[in-house]
Parts: structure tokens; sequence; C-alpha cells
């Protein structure tokens, strides 16, 4: 069975499905995604992973604590909590915060984000006990916020496009909590 993302409009609403690798060619086509974003409980530390160096779309980039698609008919929480399941080996309860629309072409040329970004926020303690799949996950760390925003400015290019953006956009969720 191949694996399908739901496309949308600008304003997230549903317009259909296409097939995963489909959405992702040709410039991309807006479908839906989502981004976790973990913090502890002081909300100055975020948890991020590294990129798996065979992913097709940004491999070996720095991101968020975990991102993907949302099955069709499945909500963006619920697809945040199983995706932070699968790919880190824990989960949390997650609360939407925001979403935005961005593209991004992967430096590779082959491949196109284009995707209607739901941010999704947690928190954990950093101690947790957790298993990153490593088809996933090349690497992770918790990050102090501050020095996180200061390297990403330094080394942009170690991270993924819609990080960039996103991060403010969960920061700003996380002071209105």
């Amino acid at each position: 069975m191949n694996r399908t993302v739901t496309l949308t409009d600008e304003t997230g609403a549903t317009l259909g499905e296409m097939d995963l690798l489909a959405a992702h060619t040709n410039g991309g086509t807006l479908h839906r995604a989502i981004s976790v974003y973990v913090f502890d409980a002081k909300k100055t530390l975020t948890l991020i992973q590294q990129r798996n160096h065979e992913k097709l779309l940004f491999a070996g980039y720095w991101a968020n604590t975990c991102c993907s698609h949302p099955f069709p008919d499945e909500n963006a929480v619920t697809a945040g909590e199983r995706r932070l399941m699968e790919e880190m080996g824990f989960t949390c309860p997650l609360t939407e915060a925001s979403a935005f629309v961005y593209r991004a072409e992967d430096p590779n040329g082959e491949y196109t984000e284009h995707e209607y970004d739901i941010i999704l926020t947690g928190t954990s303690d950093p101690i947790i006990k957790f298993n990153p799949d490593p088809k996933e996950v090349a690497d992770w760390k918790w990050v102090a916020i501050n020095e996180l925003q200061d390297d990403m400015q330094k080394n942009s290019e170690l991270y993924a496009p819609w990080f960039h953006l996103g991060l403010p956009k969960a920061l700003s969720a996380l002071n209105h909590d």
C-alpha cells in the first residue's frame, strides 16, 4: 500500500489525497504536515534531532523533535503523539500551537517540501529514557534554547528550513501558556 498525504489549500482546508513521493516531486504539492517541539518543564531546553543521512529530504540536517504527515482523517495531535513514539521512542501529551505554509527545495534538487505545517508542543523531563529509531534519527540532543537560536543564526545551513520558521512560532506558543 502506498503512503498518501492530505492535500490542503493555504488555510489548511482538505483538498484530497496524493501519494507521498508524488507530493514531494515536480516542485511539491501543498499538503498537511506536523512538526513536534518538545521542551523541558522550565521551557529552557528543547529536544532536537539530526535527521538520518538516508532520508529523502534534508538528510543529515538538524530539526525539531520530530515531524511527519498525519494519515488521512487522523488529527494532528494524534499523529504527533504517534510519530513521537515511532521516531524518538517516547511520547508526551501535545498541544496544537499554530500552523504555517512553506516551500523548500531539498539541496539534492530532486525533492521539494511544500507543506501546511501544524506545530505541536509538549513537555518532557530531559532525563526520560527513550530509544530513537536509527532509520529516522542519526543523532539527538537536549539543547538550551538560547544556544540553539545562536547556532541557528551562525550555522543556518545545518538546520532544516521548516525548523527556522517553526521554532519562533513554537516558542511564541509557549510564552502564551
